[in-house]
């Protein structure tokens, strides 16, 4: 089985097309699977959708009422997945489910043990419509986090494992929102690629990108630069 992990506040109107764009991509594949939505208690009718849905489509909704962050109900999702294998992707329609398939024949060939959707290798694009800006703020912190992740897109939200690889969770701090390169830094991979991915601008909702979350980005680089640098850390 395939866990597709989504973590969501406020997405209410995503939820919908993406599960059918989920059921789209594996259902013709013959890919067993669930959609895991770990919602940050919206309440914007997330749960009452998502029971309609269960009519139609594996989905199923966890509501943290206690805990706040998307790295960390990635986590909580990864724990209550019950797949061998794990996806990770964002609610806002941004990631094509479409790759989802070629993601996981890479792990299960075994060709792969982590698997990034990317918008910076070949054949990977991004909305034509972005500013400069906008590039910058996403490709200045991809380089700070090469040394890091040896892929092209390792600021990416849109990654697959096996759950046998998930490192402990009891040493994952994640800060913020790039859950992905909190799991490269600290797990055991040897063998990363990347899947080339048209990377879409949201269309209902607003981004939950702020100036917070890009400081919260600079600590945690910080703590993973920490963790990989700490005398007696054995890779």
């Amino acid at each position: 089985m395939i866990s597709i992990v989504v973590p969501t506040y406020k997405e209410a109107e995503n939820l919908r097309p993406l599960s059918r764009a989920i059921g789209e991509a594996l259902e013709p594949a013959g890919l067993d699977y669930e959609v895991i939505f770990v919602d940050d208690d919206s309440n914007d009718g997330s749960e009452e959708i998502c029971a309609e849905l269960q009519k139609e489509h594996p989905v199923r909704i966890l509501v943290r009422k206690d805990e706040r962050g998307l790295a960390t109900a990635v986590i909580h999702g990864m724990r209550a997945a019950k797949g061998e294998i794990i996806v990770v992707m964002d609610a806002d329609l941004s990631h094509p489910a479409s790759a989802i398939p070629e993601m996981v024949s890479r792990l299960e060939s075994r060709r792969s043990d982590f698997v990034l959707g990317s918008r910076y290798v070949a054949g990977g694009s991004i909305h034509d419509e972005w500013s400069i800006f906008r590039k910058l703020n996403s490709m200045v912190p991809s380089l700070m986090a090469r040394p890091l992740c040896p892929l092209k897109d390792p600021m990416s939200g849109f990654f697959a494992i096996r759950k046998d690889d998930m490192p402990d969770p009891s040493i994952l701090s994640p800060i913020g929102y790039k859950v992905a390169l909190e799991i490269y830094a600290k797990g055991r991979f040897s063998a990363p690629s990347e899947v080339p991915i048209h990377f879409a601008d949201r269309r209902y909702g607003e981004s939950k990108l702020s100036l917070k979350e890009q400081l919260n980005f600079i600590r945690h680089l910080g703590r993973l630069y920490a963790f990989k640098l700490r005398p007696g850390r054995v890779s």
